[in-house]
Formats: C-alpha cells, sequence, structure tokens
C-alpha cells in the first residue's frame, strides 16, 4: 500500500473511560430513547400511527424502501437525524464528493464516485480534474469488450471467444462476480468463469473444460502481485502455453492492473492492459476497468447503465435532506439496531435467486470496511462498530436459518430485497409467490404468533387438555423482530447499479457515526504477511511463528510424504 504509514500491532494510543461518541449528547439522547422503545411493542408503534406505512418510506433511483417495521418513531428518528449532524455527516459526504484525502492511514481520497459519473462532472483529486481520464479509460475497457464480443479482437488461431476466465480475489472478483451473476439472465456476450480461491480444484475443474483457443483469461490485480491471484494467473498461462505455445499470452490475455512493468514480463502488452487509481479502493472497484469481465458479459451498453443507476445513487445520496436520503436511513438504522438496541446481528435476504452472491459481496464491503477497533485517531472504541453480516437467498433461507430468526432467544436485524418484475414473464404466477413469501416473512418476523393465537388455532384442530398444553410453547412466536424492505422494479443494469451504491454509502454513514476509516483494511495484512513465512516452514525453509502452528506443520509434513 504505497504511501500508507506503516503497520504497527502496538495496543491503541490509550483507552478512555468514556469517548467523545459516548459521551455526547446525540449518543446519551438515543440512549434514552432506546430504553423507551425496548418495552415498545412495534406492532403498537403502527396503532399509535394510522399513517406509519407510508411515512416511514422513503424512495429514490427506483427504489423503494420501507423502514416502517423498525423499533422506531417519530421522536428517535430525530435522534438519529441529530446523531448525523452531530457527527458531521454531511461534511463527510461533502468532502467525499470533492475528492479530498479522507482515507487517513493510506494518505488517500476514496472516490469511486467519480467512476460513474458522467464526462461532464469535474471532480478533482488534488486540484487535477480526474474525469477525463476516468472516461478515457472506460473507453478503452467498452471497445475492447465490444472488440471480443463481435470477434474483431480473437484467439492464436482466429477463433471468436466464447469464454472469459476472470482471475482475481477480494473486491477485483466479487464485484464482477456479483453483476455477472445478477443480471445473467441479461447476459448476450461470452461465458465470463470466475476464479478467486487459490485452492486448485476451480481452476482444474474450469481448464478440463475450457478450449484454450476460445478462451480470454483476464487478470485483475492492482499490483500484480497477489499471491493468490498471480498462482492462478500463471497456473493458467502454463494451460495456455502448453496447448498453443508463448504466442498464445499476447492474444489470449489481458490484464486490470496499475503495475505496467510486472504485466509486460507476465508477457501482456499495453494495448491489453487497462488501468485504474489508488484512489479506488478494491470492494469499491467494480465501476472501474475492474468492471472488464461484466461489459464482456454484459456488453458496453449494459455496463453503462449499471454505472447510470449508481451515478443516480450518488446524486440521491449528494444532494437529498437525511430525512429522506435512503444510505443515510439505512445506515442510521443499523447504528439504532447495533449500538443502541443491541441486535446480534445483520441479515440480509435477497428474494432473487440471481443475488445469491450479493451477500459475499456485501460481506466484505461491511465488515472489512468497518470492522475496526480504533477510531480516525488511533483510539480504541468503547462501542461496537460493524455487526457480522450474512444471509442467504430467498426462499431458500426460510428452509434454513429462519427457524432461529423466528424463535431463537437473540434478535436480528433484517433486510428483505424484493425485484418487483420476473426475469422471465413467462414466469410471472411463480415470480408473484416468491414476493408473497417475502413479504409474508418480514410480516411474520414483526407480528409473531401470541399463546391465544395458538391456543385457539389448536382448539380448531379439536386438540384440547394437556396436549394442547404441552404444544403450546413450541407454536409461539415472539415476533417483534424488526426488518427493512426494499423493492426494485425490476433486477436490470441500472436498478442494481443504484442498490450496490446504495450499500456502499450505507456503509459510509455508519463509518462516519463511528467516527472509523472505512477505507483501509490493514486486519487482512497480517495473515498474508505470516502466509509466507508458513510456506517457508512447510518447505523446511523457516522456523513456524508458534509451537501450535508448529506442530501442524509436522502433521501436514508427514501427511504429504506419505
Amino acid at each position: 500500500m504505497a504511501g500508507a504509514r506503516p503497520l504497527s500491532f502496538a495496543r491503541p494510543r490509550f483507552t478512555r473511560l468514556m469517548s467523545e461518541l459516548t459521551d455526547s449528547p446525540a449518543w446519551r439522547a438515543l440512549q434514552a430513547q432506546a430504553a423507551r422503545l425496548r418495552v415498545r411493542r412495534i406492532a403498537a408503534l403502527f396503532a399509535d400511527d394510522a399513517q406509519r406505512a407510508t411515512r416511514f418510506t422513503a424512495q429514490a433511483a427506483g427504489l423503494y424502501l420501507d423502514y416502517s417495521k423498525q423499533r422506531l418513531d417519530a421522536a428517535a428518528f430525530a435522534g438519529l437525524l441529530e446523531l448525523a449532524r452531530q457527527q458531521d455527516l454531511g461534511g463527510w459526504i461533502a468532502r467525499m464528493f470533492a475528492g479530498e484525502r479522507i482515507n487517513a492511514t493510506e494518505d488517500r481520497a476514496a472516490l469511486h464516485v467519480a467512476l460513474r459519473a458522467p464526462r461532464t462532472a469535474r471532480i478533482a483529486v488534488d486540484g487535477r480534474d480526474v474525469m477525463p481520464a476516468v472516461h478515457a479509460e472506460l473507453e478503452r475497457v467498452c471497445s475492447f469488450a465490444e472488440q471480443v464480443r463481435d470477434g474483431r479482437v480473437r484467439g492464436l488461431g482466429e477463433a471468436p471467444f466464447t469464454d472469459v476466465l476472470s482471475l482475481g480475489i477480494g473486491g477485483s472478483d466479487a464485484g464482477p462476480r456479483l453483476v455477472c451473476d445478477a443480471l445473467a439472465h441479461q447476459a448476450d456476450g461470452p461465458r465470463v468463469h470466475f476464479v478467486a480461491n487459490v485452492d486448485p480444484a476451480p481452476l482444474a475443474r474450469l481448464l478440463r473444460n475450457l478450449d484454450p483457443a476460445r478462451t480470454l483469461v483476464v487478470v485483475i490485480s492492482k499490483t500484480f502481485t497477489t499471491q493468490e491471484t498471480m498462482t492462478n494467473a500463471r497456473a493458467a498461462r502454463a494451460w495456455l502455453v502448453a496447448r498453443l505455445g508463448e504466442a498464445a499470452v499476447a492474444r489470449h490475455c489481458a490484464a486490470v492492473s496499475t503495475h505496467l512493468a510486472e504485466v509486460r514480463r507476465f508477457g501482456i502488452g499495453e494495448e491489453r492492459i487497462f488501468g485504474f487509481w489508488d484512489w479506488v479502493g478494491g470492494r469499491y472497484s467494480l465501476w472501474s476497468a475492474v468492471g472488464l469481465p461484466i461489459a464482456l458479459a454484459l456488453g458496453a451498453a449494459r455496463f453503462r447503465e449499471l454505472l447510470a443507476g449508481a451515478h443516480a445513487m450518488d446524486e440521491h445520496f449528494r444532494c437529498a435532506p437525511f430525512s429522506e436520503n435512503l444510505p443515510a436511513i439505512l445506515g442510521l438504522l443499523g447504528v439504532w439496531n447495533n449500538n443502541f438496541l443491541g441486535l446480534a446481528s445483520q441479515v440480509v435476504i435477497p428474494y432473487a435467486q440471481n443475488l445469491e452472491r450479493l451477500l459475499p459481496w456485501l460481506q466484505q464491503l461491511e465488515m472489512e470496511s468497518n470492522g475496526k477497533r480504533v477510531d480516525r485517531d488511533g483510539h480504541a472504541v468503547d462501542y461496537a462498530t460493524t455487526p457480522a453480516l450474512w444471509g442467504d437467498v430467498g426462499t431458500n433461507a426460510q428452509h434454513a436459518f429462519f427457524q432461529m430468526l423466528h424463535q431463537g432467544p437473540a434478535v436480528h436485524a433484517l433486510d428483505f430485497i424484493l425485484p418487483l418484475a420476473p426475469s422471465d414473464p413467462a414466469l410471472a404466477a411463480q415470480h408473484r409467490l416468491l414476493v408473497a413469501h417475502g413479504l409474508a416473512q418480514s410480516a411474520a418476523l414483526m407480528r409473531g404468533k401470541s399463546e391465544e393465537e395458538v391456543r385457539a388455532e389448536l382448539r380448531s384442530r379439536g386438540i384440547e387438555g394437556a396436549a394442547l398444553e404441552a404444544a403450546l410453547p413450541h407454536r409461539v412466536f415472539p415476533g417483534d423482530r424488526p426488518s427493512n424492505t426494499l423493492l426494485l422494479p425490476r433486477l436490470d443494469a441500472f436498478h442494481l447499479g443504484a442498490l450496490l451504491a446504495l450499500y456502499e454509502h450505507r456503509t459510509f454513514v455508519q463509518s462516519v457515526i463511528w467516527n472509523v476509516n472505512a477505507f483501509d483494511q490493514w486486519g487482512v495484512e497480517l495473515g498474508k504477511q505470516l502466509a509466507g513465512k508458513v510456506l517457508e516452514a512447510l518447505e523446511g525453509r523457516g522456523t513456524p511463528p508458534d509451537p501450535s502452528t508448529a506442530n501442524l506443520i509436522e502433521r501436514v509434513r508427514d501427511a504429504q510424504a506419505r
């Protein structure tokens, strides 16, 4: 990480009895609001306010948010807005959009919003307008993708490319993979296959079934030294050379990287190298040349629609008052549930099989960004930062962990995401069933089922006496489980772009409230550093880092020697 401060494993500078945040007026006021609302049922809040179902909603860029099922009323919501003002959320948004170096530990801007801004925008870093370079690189990516798609760019034997092998990890994989999966019903280009894990099994399985003469390999690594990515890249290179000769590397490979010298050493010419900038963080990078696999699979027009949807959400985030601002509302609700109501985790349930890869992308986005133990000044925090984020697609999730969500002792916050139009109009009735399940689950989690309701239900089935009393406690649902519901008109490039930008900005909102840097990820580095030492020890060239690892290494070496 060029320009970054040296990594330190020391304790935070000092631990305060109470931080400025938790001792602040807005924080203390919200603690009082939470104490008041903990004893109120969410259903009772609806009884108090006949307009609640429409009052606690917001919309932007075609997305509609219903947050009326949160344990929240007007006074608590006003307290959250005051917390946002106290923490200078508006100022931080302005600084991010202005290209200031808000990623202080790496001395960088965090300017992914520039990647989806129109050509007419003027966004500067250190006084230099970045938009000409952004759009020049976007043109190169889109032009190359269209030439591959229409057959003008071909392989060594002049066969058109029917398959693309995309090699990256983290943000270089999760974002493009998510978009290609989510919009697979609109894909009309070469088939795109993703490999991230250094485990050789996924790559080996793919290479057995791909035709090297018709395969384009795209290597995505900012430094072109990422261990997992380059291990896979070297294996793919060897596969191409073994079957087509050394000349195949230049014709069958492309790279997304900023390290031109390393890419050239690999054998890829400059016309096949696509770049981005140090102010593009990995988990925010799918909008850059890292999105080349998206453009190859879906075409340049749909890639630009994706960018347009994200930009629409950017403008809403930048301009809308916080009381109507989707990212601000989602972020503040996350803080409310995590820090004031003590909910165990954040669960995201997309009712769309094509959004299955949203969860890994969100996990990296949220937990790598805000999983921090110190604030921007290096002081230990005395409050929770990001909760564990997890989930799965509906209706699969209903038959897995929803039992715990409904009847487990811990309460979890939920986001339901429902595209309203089917990806295949011929299956509209089946899609209505899917939507009905999603809406029903959010209602059931809030309402629950009381002892009186269960008793009446059992009696209607002829169950009485001891049998009824024995069955009763197992069929009661406490309810009062809060959730948000996000509606998308349809799962297309524009609305997917808006959805992803919404969650990016939600993450930033929470980082501002918690006073942490959302754009570094030093916690990723330690394991990488130790992996090299462990590999040396496995190969008999180094010393294990601790006795437990030494014992495990011996067992691994013994097993491999048999």
